[in-house]
């Protein structure tokens, strides 16, 4: 089965037309990966392609309201971790829970959170990934998808320690890519 969502995965990166560069060696049993640019539904096709590729069973945060009638157990084997945004809970106590209880894990977080197509509509990235993995005690990996050139991948990764020098390092990693981080 594992060799079958592979070709899958790559047969999705072929039909759409765009190609991946990943060095195996950048990742690590426990991540956060966060992912840029967000600007239309294909990024988060692509980027399940490349989890299957690499064979990462992937976790990620979703509103609890999602988590109703058929669409739960396909959200749950997806990997996704219902939220409640309204609630006062610590989502970083409770992710660094499931790395502390879990030999493998791979939180994977939008920080844009939305699909800008232009940089007008693009708010500052949000730090809460930051905050996990630093918690968390575990790097964070920087996919990249650049619609432009139809190019994605794995760029790097780094170990959090300070917020703006951090975020300020993200930016100029992904500007490598011709890809505009906008942060505070």
């Amino acid at each position: 089965m594992t060799a079958m969502k592979k070709i899958i995965g790559k047969s999705i990166f072929k039909a759409a037309g765009w190609t991946y560069q990943v060095d195996p060696a950048i990742l690590e049993q426990k991540q956060v990966i966060i992912g840029f640019e967000h600007t239309s539904n294909l990024d988060t096709i692509l980027s399940l392609a490349l989890f299957e590729i690499l064979e990462l069973k992937i976790h990620t945060l979703i509103k609890k309201e999602l988590f109703k009638g058929p669409l739960k157990p396909i959200l749950e084997k997806l990997g996704g971790i219902p939220v409640d945004r309204k609630a006062n809970k610590d989502i970083v106590t409770q992710m660094v829970d499931l790395f502390k209880r879990n030999e493998r894990f791979n939180l994977v977080i939008a920080p844009e959170a939305t699909r800008a197509k232009n940089g007008e509509d693009r708010k500052p990235i949000r730090s809460g990934f930051w905050h996990i993995a630093k918690a968390a005690n575990v790097p964070i990996i920087l996919m990249y998808a650049n619609a432009r050139t139809k190019q994605g991948g794995i760029l790097g990764k780094i170990y959090p320690t300070d917020l703006q020098k951090d975020l300020e390092q993200i930016k100029a990693l992904y500007a490598e890519y011709d890809i505009d981080v906008k942060i505070n």
